[in-house]
């Protein structure tokens, strides 16, 4: 991998030409915008409908997304929740622990903001921040991330077997496209805000932060709460993918499975058949 300074305004052709197809994508072009418009508003009809039963029904919905810097959690959640009753469905996205938080229970912050009855919760990073990006950091110790690892899927059966619909979201992007939208964040006055410290210390650490989730993966992606990970080098596709993934998962009146579509297996993957695809 060419390295090149985020602060040149040029980004490397090499870079550019090959960001899309970075990490194995399958599609050599994004996807349509005016096909992208048409399908997402489709989408976020149904979500219309779904929150509307959720409200009547009581039952509620908790969505992570995890993936690497710049992989598109963000973008994702806000397509999501962009025509839905705030009052009901919402973004956590939890800062640095506090002190106090730092010596509690580690899932007991993330508990506080559990859905309630008829509420739709999306974790922009959750307790997996321990999985990942902690011991890569070094912001936690190795006997730490494995009894996470240990916890983990006790604590989310029991969020399960609560009647919590649960979703856990990989977002998978190749080294060149996140290099790229490291680029356009340095260079965008109005994404600059979203480039920390942090990611610009992953840049060095793709090998590290593989490592981490394909541990966790094996760790936690169990029949009871799997993982479902999603090609995101293109933003679009992605986030279709994400909204489709949780419609079809829940039955509610009115469901158009039309307006939904097949969701693309060519994006969307278990952690075993992604790993298995990247391998070849």
């Amino acid at each position: 991998m060419p390295e090149f300074d985020l602060d040149d305004p040029n980004l490397p052709k090499s870079i550019k030409k090959n960001a899309l197809k970075s990490g194995g994508y399958p599609y050599d072009e994004t996807l349509d915008g005016d096909d992208y418009d048409d399908r997402l508003r489709a989408l976020q009809i149904e979500l219309v409908k779904l929150q509307r039963h959720l409200h009547e029904t009581g039952e509620r919905v908790l969505a992570l997304f995890e993936g690497r810097d710049a992989a598109g959690k963000g973008g994702t959640i806000k397509r999501i929740l962009e025509n839905l009753n705030p009052r009901n469905a919402r973004t956590v996205a939890l800062p640095k622990p506090s002190d106090r938080e730092a010596s509690q229970w580690y899932f007991q912050r993330y508990v506080a903001h559990l859905p309630a009855g008829g509420e739709i919760v999306l974790y922009d990073r959750s307790w997996y921040n321990r999985a990942v990006v902690e011991p890569v950091m070094g912001f936690s110790t190795e006997a730490q991330t494995e009894a996470f690892l240990r916890e983990a899927p006790q604590f989310e059966r029991m969020i399960k077997y609560d009647g919590i619909h649960l979703f856990k979201f990989w977002l998978e992007i190749g080294r060149e496209m996140q290099l790229k939208r490291f680029h356009e964040r340095r260079h965008d006055p109005v994404k600059v805000w979203k480039l920390s410290p942090v990611d610009l210390r992953a840049l060095d650490m793709w090998s590290e932060y593989t490592e981490r989730r394909n541990a966790m993966f094996t760790a936690t992606d169990t029949p009871d709460t799997p993982w479902t990970v999603i090609r995101a080098n293109d933003k679009k596709r992605a986030r279709l993918a994400a909204i489709q993934s949780v419609l079809w998962a829940i039955s509610y009146e009115g469901k158009d499975f039309g307006a939904i579509g097949d969701i693309d297996d060519k994006i969307v993957m278990s952690p075993e058949a992604y790993l298995a695809s990247a391998a070849q």
